[in-house]
């Protein structure tokens, strides 16, 4: 597999794994009661935050899940976790002013972790790193990060325009929808996690 090949590879299976569409989503419901200001810190602070643990990752996610024994299955099941939290935030919504400790909590759960940089993107560039055959390849990686990253930022940042249409009511019901969804990927995450481990107990 040449440069050009490795790069495809990398920047169409991140964004897949990724997911931004379903990021985007669960951001409109999140923030459905912010200003255009505090929206865009929640963007800022969440993809800030997905680069560069996804980065850190890519660097050092071999060595890491090493030394601590740390399997994707735990990552499942702690990512399930903390979305359960967050479904359950968006099934009781209250209309309030976002104090920047809460801002910073929506940026890093869910929007960052588990979604943006959750159990499986982490491990598509620790394998896509592994698979690097050069220095050009490894760094394409990152290339695939960012690429990744900066779709998501794109989504979010333009998704109240699109959504803008719905009115409120309309927004409410997605809201609702969009927390039985993320309930539910939060279910699957932890069954996924439960099923992998069961077979090595």
């Amino acid at each position: 597999m040449g440069p050009v090949e490795f790069a495809l590879v990398s920047v169409t299976s991140i964004i897949a794994v990724m997911n931004p569409t379903s990021t985007v989503a669960i951001y409109i419901a999140l923030t459905k009661d912010m200003n255009s200001e505090q929206r865009h810190k929640v963007i800022a602070k969440s993809m800030k935050i997905s680069f560069i643990v996804l980065a850190f990752f890519a660097f050092t996610g071999q060595l890491l899940f090493l030394v601590f024994n740390i399997t994707l299955a735990a990552f499942k099941i702690a990512g399930g976790i903390l979305l359960v939290t967050s479904a359950f935030s968006m099934l009781n919504p209250r209309k309030r002013d976002f104090s920047r400790e809460e801002l910073e909590n929506i940026a890093i759960v869910p929007l960052a972790f588990p979604l943006t940089a959750g159990p499986g993107t982490i491990m598509a560039v620790v394998l896509l790193v592994s698979e690097a055959s050069s220095l050009l390849e490894a760094s394409l990686v990152f290339a695939g990060i960012f690429a990744g990253v900066t779709v998501s930022y794109l989504g979010m940042t333009y998704a109240p325009r699109i959504f803008k249409f719905l009115g409120g009511e309309g927004l409410h019901v997605i809201t609702r929808l969009m927390s039985i969804i993320v309930l539910a990927i939060a279910v699957q995450f932890m069954i996924s996690g439960i099923a992998e481990i069961i077979p090595t107990l």
